[in-house]
């Protein structure tokens, strides 16, 4: 069994919900965070085994130094906090597209640099960016530009703080998540090779890989069927 802790950040609720329920499974302990604190609590005792819930807003990366300040050595890190910003340039919104930049860009590096003494050279990471950064859509602007970051930020974080491993996971639309489940998405199954969408296990399964794979280091991952290839 590893030593250390396995956070992750963004495990409220969807992909990263399913992800803290895997490591549970594992016996690992396990530490989930989100926004609202009751909310990580009742998740973390749904969840059972040794799973507990912190609370802190990566938009405000200040505070995220005090929130993790008991937490002890982490083993796996999971940045999969995200924020869906429909914002056309035309009627741009700059709070929001300035608290998801914050949250991904200064959020996500200062959850790394907070954490820096509690790593070991075995530890890993896997941030969370998406399909977006490739296909853009209208009003993606800052969603687009975000997980193209990521992709890069990787690379960075690799060299830099070597020999802690760094990937991302970059999913396409996740045919059963919370947000994409009742939507009609056929004519996107119809453009996808493999005639099916991606799945919140198969995310899982990656992100796992990812993080359990000693030799894979500053790998973008992406899980989405192919989807892009049509």
């Amino acid at each position: 069994m590893a030593d250390g802790t396995v956070l992750i950040v963004g495990g409220t609720g969807g992909i990263g919900r399913e992800i803290a329920a895997h490591y549970v499974e594992k016996g690992r302990d396990v530490i989930i965070t989100g926004r609202d604190p009751s909310n990580a609590e009742a998740v973390a005792s749904e969840l059972g085994g040794e799973c507990i819930g912190q609370c802190f807003d990566l938009a405000h990366p200040e505070t995220i130094g005090s929130a993790l300040a008991d937490v002890g050595p982490v083993d796996r890190l999971v940045l999969c906090a995200i924020a869906r910003d429909n914002n056309p340039v035309r009627e741009y919104d700059v709070e929001s597209a300035a608290s998801l930049a914050t949250m991904k860009l200064v959020g996500y590096t200062e959850v790394i640099h907070t954490l820096l003494d509690r790593f070991s050279d075995e530890s890993a990471v896997v941030l969370f960016g998406g399909r977006a950064k490739d296909r853009p859509y209208p009003g993606s602007t800052t969603v687009t530009a975000v997980n193209g970051a990521v992709a890069t930020m990787i690379t960075t974080f690799a060299v830099e703080l070597a020999p802690i491993r760094f990937n991302a996971v970059h999913p396409g639309i996740v045919g059963d998540s919370p947000y994409w489940k009742d939507k009609s998405l056929d004519a996107v199954i119809a453009r996808t090779p493999t005639g099916r969408l991606a799945t919140m296990e198969d995310v899982v399964d990656a992100t796992v890989f990812l993080l359990e794979n000693r030799s894979v280091n500053g790998v973008n991952l992406y899980v989405d069927s192919g989807w892009l290839m049509m």
